[in-house]
C-alpha cells in the first residue's frame, strides 16, 4: 500500500453549513474522520498547515506548501502527495506549485463544491479520488494535477467553470488528462514538462486588466506611473485591443514594463494574426508577449515567476510562447 501525505488547507471540503444555510469553518476537518475509508486506499499522514478558505489563500501560503512537499520528498518516505483545498482559487494554486516544484512523485490537489453535511457532498468521493490517483503507479512524472469528479486534469490547463455546479473543473482547449472508474485509474495524455523555477517573489507586482469595446488608457497611464513589473491583459478575441487604449499600452512599454496578452474568450490561443490597428500583429511588432493558451490568472502567475528568476524580455517571451 503507498503511503501519502495528506495536506489540508481549508477550503469548502473542510466545513459545514449551518441551520441558516450558511457554510462555516470548521475547527476539526470532517474529511479527516473517515479514516476506515481512507485507509482502505493508501498510508496516509495528515497534516493541517492552515485552516483558511481559498480567496484568503496568497503566495507565500503556496510556498508554504511548496516547501511542506520538497523536505518531505527529500526524506523518501511518501509515494505522492494530496492537497486539500477551496475551489476559488484551486486553479491558481495548482499552476504555481506546479511552476515551483521539480519532483517525479504525484501531487494532486482537489476539493469540495458542497460542504461537508450538504445533501449530495461531493467532498469526501473527491478526496478518495485524489488519493487513489495520487497511489497510482502511471501518476508519476506528471506535474500537478487537479481531480474532481472522476477526471484528472493538469494543473497548467484546468480551470473553474461553474460557481456551483460538482463538474465545474474543466480543461477547455485539452480535455482530462484521464479519468477514475469505479477500479482503476487512466492516463489519455501525457501533459508537457512543466520548466520548474526555485523562487518566487510575492511582493513584485504584477495587474491583471480584462479588455473591452472602448477601453480607454487611464488604467496602463495610472500602471505606468506607478511603476508595475509587469501586467497581464485578457485581450479581445485572439489577442487584440481597442485603438483608444494603444497610448497607455505605449506609456507602459516605454518604462519598460513587460505585458503579456491572453484572450478573454474562454476558449482558444491568442496569436499575432490581425495587422489593423491595435491588431495582435501590431501588438506583437510593439514587444507584447503572447501567451501560449494560459487564462489570466495563471498568466499572472507565469509572469510573477518569470520576473522572480530575473528573465530578460526575451527569455520571458520564450518562456511564454514555448510549449511547455
Amino acid at each position: 500500500m503507498k503511503r501519502l501525505l495528506v495536506i489540508h488547507t481549508g477550503g469548502t471540503i473542510s466545513m459545514s453549513q449551518n441551520q441558516s444555510n450558511q457554510v462555516v469553518t470548521n475547527d476539526v476537518n470532517p474529511i479527516s474522520l473517515h479514516t476506515d475509508i481512507i485507509g482502505q486506499y493508501a498510508d496516509v499522514d495528515e497534516i493541517h498547515p492552515f485552516n483558511i478558505p481559498s480567496p484568503h489563500i496568497t503566495i507565500q501560503n503556496v510556498e508554504q506548501l511548496r516547501d511542506i512537499i520538497i523536505d518531505a520528498n527529500k526524506t523518501n518516505q511518501y509515494d505522492g502527495y494530496v492537497i486539500t483545498h477551496g475551489t476559488d482559487t484551486l486553479e491558481e494554486t495548482a499552476y504555481l506549485l506546479d511552476l515551483l516544484i521539480d519532483i517525479r512523485y504525484p501531487v494532486v490537489i482537489t476539493g469540495a463544491m458542497r460542504s461537508s453535511n450538504e445533501i449530495g457532498s461531493d467532498g469526501l468521493y473527491n478526496f478518495i479520488s485524489a488519493i487513489r490517483v495520487a497511489s497510482s503507479s502511471d501518476a508519476q512524472d506528471k506535474g500537478v494535477m487537479v481531480v474532481f469528479n472522476d477526471e484528472i486534469h493538469t494543473a497548467r490547463n484546468v480551470t473553474k467553470t461553474h460557481t456551483s455546479n460538482i463538474n465545474t473543473f474543466q480543461s477547455p482547449n485539452q480535455g482530462p488528462l484521464g479519468i477514475l472508474t469505479k477500479d482503476n485509474v487512466q492516463f489519455y495524455n501525457q501533459p508537457y514538462q512543466q520548466q520548474s523555477f526555485d523562487t518566487v517573489n510575492h511582493e513584485l507586482s504584477v495587474p491583471l486588466i480584462k479588455a473591452y469595446m472602448g477601453m480607454d488608457s487611464d488604467i496602463f497611464n495610472f500602471y505606468s506611473q506607478q511603476h508595475v513589473d509587469g501586467i497581464v491583459i485578457e485581450a479581445l478575441g485572439q489577442g487584440n485591443l481597442p485603438p483608444s487604449c494603444l497610448n497607455g499600452v505605449q506609456s507602459c512599454l516605454d518604462n519598460n514594463i513587460p505585458i503579456v496578452l491572453v484572450s478573454r474568450s474562454f476558449n482558444g490561443i491568442v496569436s499575432p494574426v490581425y495587422a489593423y490597428d491595435g491588431g495582435g500583429f501590431q501588438l506583437s511588432n510593439k514587444g507584447l508577449i503572447f501567451s501560449n493558451g494560459l487564462n489570466g490568472p495563471k498568466a499572472r502567475l507565469k509572469l510573477l515567476i518569470g520576473l522572480s528568476n530575473h528573465l530578460n524580455t526575451s527569455e520571458l517571451k520564450h518562456y511564454f510562447e514555448k510549449q511547455n
